[in-house]
């Protein structure tokens, strides 16, 4: 969570990040690790903090981010297994929120994130290019939702904090998941075809 002042900046960062990885993620995955990093370190340590406190929220932001980037790029093969069990979680999340109400069941999500870090480790030049464009593709729609102005993507308390949810970006909105699977795709194909080939 963070104050509102920086809700349209981060969300405009958002948009940037998720572009850089759905359409160049295999090219920069290191890059790409520390962004998503980044991004989970802040949203971890930045929600230990009161909502009162901007000034802490700030720093624990920062600090959560740079330890979080940190992990990821130094743990490079446990990177591609955890993008491979994050983009499990992922669908797991976005085709129970088409078919279901509420989280889904635990023991889907786990599943899921069991065979995509296996199959992350086991075929990885092809996972890290549909993972990075399909978790970039839901970053640009995350971004994009909250640059709009919509809320859709975050939830204010009562003293109005961004409080961003990244795996329920809109609910309510049908068209979400369609939007995600085109974005990914053309994100795929780009990195097949031009940014993620083999030199």
């Amino acid at each position: 969570m963070f104050p509102p002042a920086y809700q349209l900046p981060g969300a405009i960062l958002l948009v940037l990040a998720g572009a850089l990885t759905c359409f160049a993620g295999y090219r920069l995955f290191r890059i790409v690790l520390g962004i998503y990093g980044f991004i989970l370190g802040a949203m971890v340590a930045s929600s230990m903090m009161g909502v009162t406190n901007t000034g802490g929220m700030i720093i624990a932001g920062l600090a959560g981010g740079l330890a979080g980037a940190l992990i990821l790029v130094f743990a490079y093969f446990i990177g591609i297994a955890l993008v491979g069990a994050g983009l499990g979680a992922l669908v797991a999340h976005v085709f129970w929120g088409y078919v279901g109400s509420g989280d889904p069941p635990a023991m889907m999500v786990i599943i899921l994130s069991v065979l995509g870090a296996i199959g992350a480790m086991l075929l990885q030049r092809y996972v890290i290019i549909v993972s990075t464009a399909f978790g970039g593709a839901w970053t640009v729609i995350v971004g994009g939702l909250e640059t709009a102005g919509g809320r859709g993507a975050s939830r204010g308390s009562a003293s109005e904090v961004w409080i961003l949810y990244p795996l329920t970006p809109a609910p309510g909105h049908r068209w979400v998941p369609f939007a995600w699977i085109v974005l990914g795709l053309i994100g795929t194909g780009v990195q097949l075809a031009i940014t993620g080939r083999k030199r």
